[in-house]
Formats: C-alpha cells, structure tokens, sequence
C-alpha cells in the first residue's frame, strides 16, 4: 500500500483500531482486512464464495478505487458493528416521540452515523398545550436541547455528532430558525437547512405572499411576503454559510418508494434524502485511478463499479443496526449511495479546467456511466437474491422499469476524511487550494497537491521558494514564473464563479439517484446578492439542495490566504 504522511495521520487518528489503553493495535492493511472479511461473509448465506469477494473488496479498498463511508471502515469486526453513515429520524408532535428520537439518535451517533430530523410537525411557539393547559416552546427550543445531547457523545470515540435539522419555509417558527446560528454559540452541531417548496419559489418570483401553517391544527397561520423571507435566508446563509436550502417537491419527485411515505429530510450533508427510521450506506469510486494514457479506463471503472455495489448490497446485511424500526427499514429499500471523489485530479490529469464545458460534458458522461452501471449491478443481484422487499407499489414496479436490489444506487457524498486516507480531491469539488494547512483531530496537516508537484517538476519551475509562496498564497493566480495554461488548470475553489461550480453539481446531479453534496464557494468578497443568484441559480438548474458558504464567514475557516479578500 502507498499511502501518505497525511493518510497515515488520519487512519491513526480516527480509523485504525485501538486496544484498551488507546495503542494502535492494526495497520491499514489489517484494517482493510477487517473490513473485506466482516463484510464478505454475507456472501455465505447467498450460496457464494466468500472468499472470492473478500479478496476482491479487499483489493478495491487497499488500491484505494473505491473506499465505503467512515463508519464502515471504523467499525467492521467490532461487537455492535454499524456500518452506515446516513439516517433519517421522525420527528412527531409529542414529548414522547420528541425523547424517543432523541434516545435513537444518541445511540446512531455513538456508532458513527449522522442523522437527520425534520422539525417541521411541532406546533410553533407559543401553542397551546391542551395536556398541560401550558404553551408550546416551539421546534428550535427542542433542537437546543438535541444540539446539547450531541455535544456530550463523540462519535464511536473518533469523531463529532453530525446532525441535520430541517424547518419548512411555511412553519409559523420560520424566522427564529433562519437567524438562530447567526449567534455562533447555538446550534453548534448541527447544519440547518430550509424546506422549500416549489409553491414558495412561485410567491418568490411574483413577489407575492406566501400562507404560514400551523402543523397541529393544519389551518393557516398568517402570511409572510415571500421576498422578506428569503432576504433573511440569504442574510443568514452569508454571514455564517446556514441555512442551505432543500427543495423539498424536487426531492419528493424521484422518491423510488412514495406508497411508503414522503421526504422530510436528508442526512447532515443533504446529499441523502431519506423516509423516517429510513438509512443509506455509501461509498465512493476515486476518479483519479481511472485515467490512463491519457483517457477515461471505462472497462475497469464498470468492472469495480459493479464490485462496489455488491460489496454495498452485502454493507445492509452485515449492518449491526442500532434501532430496530431502522433495520426494518434499510433492509426493506436496500438503498445504497455510489458516489465519485478525486474528480478535480481527473480532471487535472485529463488536463481539463474545472470550468471548462468540457469538464462539464464530462461530468455528466462519468455520472451517466456509474449510474447505469450501478443500476446493471443492481438488477444482476436481484437475479440472484431478489428485489428490495418494499419493490411492490414503488416506481420500480411498472411495465418497462427493471427490477432491482436496491430503490437507489448513486449518492454523490463529500467524502472529506475519505478522500484524506485516499490522497485525492474531494467528492466533486474543486481544489480547495493549491496547497494549505488544516486541522485534524488537533493535528496540523499540510495538504500540498501532488499533480502541481509534478507538474512544476516537468515543466522546471519548481523550486523550494515557489512551494513557500504557493502555501501562503494557497492559489497560483498572483505567483509569477507559472505558465498560464497550468494557472487555469490548478484554479480553486475560490476562483471559479459560483454559476460554474452550480453547473457542475447540476451536471452530475442529472444523473444521480440521490442528492449530491457541493459547496458553492463563494470569495469573502461576495456580496448578499451573489448568494441570492445563486440559490436562483440552482433552483432553475435543477439540483435538490444548495449550500453556499463565504469564505471567513465563520469560524474555523481552515486557513485565510492572503488572495481571498
């Protein structure tokens, strides 16, 4: 195995596995091991050679082709072994469910998982309580307390509860949700995001009002003017990068199983929108290992494709599930999450820009691709062990529609600590810098891209003084003695128009069964009205979600370069 500095880091820090007095007890290639042969029993009760697939998922993972979701990787083999990264909790009108969730959702942190709730059923503030003859305190005082419960659980001892929380733009709570983070003490782990139905968009647009909801009763609660609404989203969203948006009717339109339910949520990230108890794993195909003289290697990209999505399918029954409706649930869609990273070191080595339109021509051929080829494998898997359970009344069961494992195959994730152990970009962003330094587990790490190494060694520019200045910078734009053809192909994250990096999630979003997880950058510069644009921009570009951050809105920015302002 070749792995990095920086890989080894990480895998010690938050993967390897850690006997009782916290010594590192495996390598990498035992814990790749550990995973393979955990994972690759299911095979067994399906009449296959177990053996054959551990060595295979085995070889996927250690050439680092394709790596599972974090939890996964973290607790394979151990006694409660929770493998998936993504669920979806309900959130019901009562104390009751209110503390039952509560309860399950600590037990889904504690193995690694994030999770996602809608606060969209709780009566707004200031209700009436019929059982208490009191007043309601509304969804955010609950999300307070949520947000409390996870501070105090670290995740399976190696990372930080992720939560989602999500509000509809038409709950009568509406604006205290969209400014509490503007305090940057509340809500500290969670991501918030509003619901956004197409009807909101439509009052936008005619700058018109919009009719507010008491969930309780069902029965209108006033109106709020469309245009002021969404002047504090977009008010909030750029001083402190919350909320993201979810276009909910969009992501209810390619739900696979609408007899069971509707969308309320998504996972943390938002790229996995979920039914409630519902869960996803996911894993990621590195794009970077697929260029070959200079081309896409299709053959061998369909070929682990269709070794991923077994090795996910086998992901659900070897799950030790923490709550059994979610058991229920997952093995009842079977849904899994195939997504891409490394794309932006594809692209380098393809010696094609971020935003260029052929980047984006591209992006959609590679999607098509893994989406059809994931879909081949499912349907081949259904042959040989049966469709997901929940098949009858779902989109699925139509004349002319194949008959699959798994209600949905493709998931575009953000793959941050997992393209860290692989060494490549993450999930379908651009670089995030050229180079830079960043925090992990308290530990500085110095992320310097290797394809610009080498590049500056090809082309005899590289020198020690050029690095020093390039790390400072994090971008080449105002480094001098860089050809410009190579300026334009290490562009960054903040470099590129929020109308590009929007174009390139709605490119693969076309053809993704999920949602896809993509920041929309935007320089500290950028003004209320870039962020505005661009949550237009995305809504008539067809994405599902959007979250747009300005750089230094908050703390914890990795690092202030100084070509930023």
């Amino acid at each position: 195995m070749e792995l990095s500095d920086n890989s080894l880091q990480v895998l010690r820090a938050r993967y390897l596995l850690k006997g009782e007095n916290g010594e590192i007890i495996e390598s990498p290639s035992q814990m790749f091991s550990r995973v393979a042969h955990f994972v690759s029993r299911v095979e067994t009760a399906y009449q296959e050679d177990s053996a054959h697939w551990e060595e295979r998922f085995r070889e996927l993972m250690v050439s680092m082709k394709f790596l599972p979701n974090s939890p996964a990787i973290m607790n394979a083999g151990k006694p409660e072994g929770q493998l998936a990264a993504c669920f979806v909790l309900p959130v019901e009108d009562s104390m009751k469910s209110i503390f039952d969730t509560l309860k399950n959702a600590a037990l889904i942190l504690q193995s690694g998982g994030g999770t996602g709730f809608s606060f969209s059923r709780l009566r707004p503030k200031f209700d009436v309580v019929r059982s208490t003859g009191g007043i309601a305190s509304g969804p955010v005082s609950f999300m307070k307390i949520y947000n409390a419960a996870t501070e105090v659980i670290k995740q399976g001892g190696a990372r930080r509860g992720a939560n989602m929380g999500i509000l509809r733009v038409d709950h009568p709570d509406i604006l205290e949700f969209l400014t509490i983070k503007r305090n940057e003490n509340e809500l500290v782990n969670f991501n918030i995001s509003v619901a956004v139905p197409d009807s909101f968009m439509e009052a936008l647009s005619l700058d018109g009002e919009y009719e507010l909801i008491n969930p309780r009763t069902g029965k209108s609660a006033g109106k709020l003017k469309a245009s002021a609404v969404f002047g504090e989203i977009v008010e909030s969203a750029w001083e402190t990068g919350d909320p993201g948006l979810v276009f909910i009717d969009r992501m209810n339109e390619s739900n696979p199983t609408p007899q069971l339910g509707q969308f309320e949520s998504t996972n943390p990230c938002g790229e996995q929108p979920l039914l409630p108890y519902e869960a996803c794993v996911l894993g990621s195909m590195n794009l970077s290992k697929y260029v070959k003289n200079g081309e896409v290697n299709y053959p061998q990209l369909e070929d682990d494709v269709f070794t991923a999505v077994r090795f996910l399918d086998d992901t659900i029954d070897a799950n030790a599930y923490p709550v059994p409706a979610i058991e229920q649930m997952h093995k009842g869609n079977r849904k899994i999450g195939l997504g891409v990273m490394g794309w932006a070191d594809m692209l380098v080595l393809l010696r094609i820009p971020y935003n260029h339109k052929d980047a984006f021509e591209l992006a959609r051929t590679i999607m098509r691709f893994i989406s059809m080829k994931s879909r081949e494998a499912s349907v081949e898997l259904a042959e040989e062990r049966g469709v997901f359970p929940n098949f009858l009344g779902s989109v699925f069961d139509a004349p002319g529609m194949p008959r699959v494992r798994n209600a949905t195959t493709t998931t575009i994730a953000p793959t941050g600590t997992l393209s860290m152990i692989a060494d490549c970009s993450s999930g379908i962003e651009p670089l995030f810098a050229v180079a830079y330094k960043r925090l992990v587990m308290d530990t500085e790490i110095v992320e310097v891209n290797r394809y610009f190494v080498d590049f500056a060694r090809e082309c005899g520019f590289y020198s020690d003084q050029l690095m020093d200045l390039v790390l400072r910078k994090g971008s080449l734009t105002s480094v001098k003695g860089i050809p410009s053809d190579v300026k334009r192909l290490f562009r960054t994250a903040l470099e590129i128009p929020f109308e590009d990096q929007i174009e390139m999630q709605s490119a693969f979003q076309e053809y993704t069964d999920n949602a896809v997880s993509k920041t929309v950058n935007l320089p500290h510069r950028a003004k209320r009205e870039d962020v505005a644009k661009a949550y237009m921009l995305a809504y008539r570009k067809g994405v599902k979600g959007i979250t747009v951050f300005r750089y230094g809105a908050k703390r914890g920015t990795l690092v202030r370069f100084a070509d930023t302002d």
